[in-house]
């Protein structure tokens, strides 16, 4: 990764000056944009009051010359302009914002997308909503009355678009109160709102991380008009939807309780593989006990890949797939053989009918397979917890007030 500042006329040597409150820094992850840059960065000076000290953060995963285009075009702009190029794109889109807030020196930082269907003009507007009401976080939103989304191309990407913020709302209903625009990807944040160790970026989504593991003070809204991509390619494709939904199933499950009951969903779907495969077995003439072991085997591959995919993706790094397999496969068939002396134990010790000592071994079972599968097979990576700690102040301090062109 390369921090580049550029239109070196425009930056000041490193101090522990603060800007004063209000000033912005506008982030843009960038991933082959070379067409949009000097459109942008002319719109963000004309939008721009001198009356709001501004600086601008490129943040570029590209394969193309975009960081060159934005390094030519910055020696006309009247604000700070950087590029952090990153050689290995982690978390996606998302991941760049998260990368673009850390390197950030103002109080405010408005996020947008390099293609211009975020209006560079709303900047302003944005930062002064967040001072009146007294925000963490404004959200520009196309379903305010006066905003549009008639820059999204297609019934399909409407639908698509749609779709995803009713699923949102609905599975985040508290963490999206006041937000009727979640997958807007223009919005200004505060940075002292922003705790870094609790994000976990992946994809494009990123007002959705922030909104849910940080939970800024106080929303407001402003309304905008989603416009055309001014030159280039969407990069919305299939992956991406699938990103998405992985980020939704993270997100959601990000609390014990929730990816417990996460947890025996996964389970109670491991019975279709095991019947299935039950059903082949002893239909080609083997004994049913034999079966039913091997059978078993079979939701427990079931299972695993689901957990592995859907619950526990951020955790897989500190084991080889093999060892992560074999712990959780013996934890699984642990299960069986625990059941039968646990069910005997409720019967003759506690006096239990068998129904209720089986209902009550299959939970107390169910309850150590999910604290062991974490304990034993996905422990010992970076705390599961949400952090505490903000956003430090950036040490690359450039100068926010404008520059005499």
């Amino acid at each position: 990764m390369t921090i580049q500042p550029t239109g070196a006329e425009h930056v000041a040597p490193v101090t522990d000056d603060v800007p004063e409150p209000g000033a912005v820094t506008v982030v843009i992850p960038t991933f082959n944009e070379s067409a949009n840059v000097r459109e942008l960065l002319r719109r963000i000076a004309a939008g721009v009051p001198d009356r709001l000290p501004c600086e601008v953060v490129f943040v570029d995963d590209s394969t193309d010359d975009t960081p060159a285009v934005i390094a030519d075009a910055a020696r006309d702009c009247p604000f700070p302009v950087s590029v952090i190029h990153r050689d290995a794109p982690e978390g996606g889109l998302g991941g760049a914002v998260v990368e673009g807030l850390g390197a950030a020196a103002s109080d405010w930082v408005v996020v947008m997308d390099a293609d211009l269907q975020h209006p560079p003009a709303l900047v302003p507007d944005l930062v002064a909503t967040g001072e009146k009401e007294d925000a963490d976080l404004v959200v520009a939103s196309r379903y305010l009355p006066g905003g549009s989304r008639a820059g999204l191309a297609g019934g399909y990407r409407v639908a698509v678009s749609r779709g995803a913020t009713w699923l949102a709302k609905g599975l985040f209903p508290r963490a999206l109160r006041g937000i009727s625009d979640p997958m807007s990807g223009f919005f200004a944040i505060r940075r002292s709102a922003v705790t870094a160790d609790a994000l976990r970026p992946l994809g494009y989504k990123i007002l959705l991380e922030l909104a849910v593991r940080c939970r800024p003070a106080g929303v407001a809204e402003v309304p905008f008009v989603f416009e055309e991509r001014f030159a280039g390619e969407s990069k919305s494709t299939a992956r991406e939807g699938g990103r998405f939904l992985r980020h939704l199933v993270e997100l959601r499950t990000a609390s014990p309780l929730a990816r417990m009951v996460a947890f025996g969903l996964i389970g109670l779907t491991g019975f279709v593989p095991n019947l299935a495969a039950l059903y082949l077995l002893t239909g080609a003439g083997l004994h049913y006990l034999p079966a039913e072991i091997l059978a078993n085997q079979f939701g427990v591959a079931w299972n695993f890949l689901l957990i592995e995919v859907l619950l526990f993706r951020d955790r897989r790094h500190h084991r080889r797939l093999a060892d992560r397999a074999g712990r959780f496969a013996l934890l699984a068939n642990a299960d069986l053989v625990l059941r039968i002396p646990l069910i005997a134990l409720f019967v003759g010790q506690l006096h239990l009918a068998v129904l209720p000592a089986t209902a009550l071994a299959l939970l107390t079972t169910f309850v150590l397979r999910f604290a062991g599968t974490e304990a034993l097979v996905y422990a010992g990576v970076r705390g599961s917890s949400p952090g505490k700690t903000r956003l430090p102040r950036r040490a690359r301090a450039a100068r926010t007030g404008r520059n005499a062109r």
